[in-house]
C-alpha cells in the first residue's frame, strides 16, 4: 500500500491571491478535464462519461496509462478520485483547508496500490519514492494552482 502527502500554499507571497472559492473551482474544472491542469503533456485524454448530483466518471489517459476514475465531491472542500481502472487501486484526494494560522493550503493525500503488483514490493516502493519526490503530486498542485490563476487573470474564471 501507497501513502503519499503533500501541501502547498494557495496563496505563496508574490503570486496573485486565489479565493477559495476560485481554488475550489479550479478542482472542479480540473476533475472534469484534467489537460488543462496537468503538467504539460501528461494528460492527454479526457472525457466525462457520467454526472451524477455529487459525483462524475471520467476516462483519461494519464502518463500513458489509460484509467477510469469515479470522482466525488464535497463542495468547498475536497476532490476524491476513486481509481476504477488503471496501474492505481485505491483514492487520490485534492483538499483545500485553513491552516493554523488561517492560511488556505491545497494538499494532496493518497491510499494507493498497484494493480497486478505484489504490495509493498519493488514496484510500490519506487512509485511510493516518485510520489513523495519534487516531481511526483506536488508537481500536479503546483500546475493546478498555476492554471486556475491564468483563468482568473484571463476572467474566465
Amino acid at each position: 500500500m501507497i501513502y503519499s502527502t503533500a501541501t502547498v500554499p494557495v496563496n505563496p507571497a508574490g503570486e496573485m491571491p486565489l479565493t477559495r472559492e476560485q481554488a475550489w473551482a479550479g478542482l472542479v474544472l480540473k476533475a472534469r478535464d484534467a489537460r488543462q491542469f496537468l503538467p504539460p503533456g501528461l494528460c492527454t485524454r479526457c472525457d466525462v462519461v457520467y454526472e451524477g448530483a455529487d459525483h462524475i466518471v471520467r476516462e483519461a489517459t494519464i502518463g500513458g496509462a489509460e484509467l477510469r476514475e469515479i470522482i466525488a465531491f464535497e463542495p468547498g472542500q475536497k476532490v476524491s478520485f476513486f481509481q476504477a481502472t488503471g496501474p492505481r487501486e485505491g483514492v487520490i484526494v485534492n483538499e483545500l483547508f485553513e491552516d493554523e494560522a488561517g492560511e488556505l493550503q491545497l494538499r494532496f493525500y493518497c491510499y494507493t496500490g498497484l494493480r497486478g503488483k505484489e504490495p509493498g514490493g519493488a514496484e510500490e516502493q519506487a512509485e511510493q519514492a516518485w510520489m513523495d519526490s519534487d516531481k511526483g503530486y506536488k508537481t500536479a498542485l503546483l500546475s493546478t494552482l498555476a492554471r486556475t490563476r491564468e483563468l482568473v487573470a484571463a476572467g474566465s474564471l
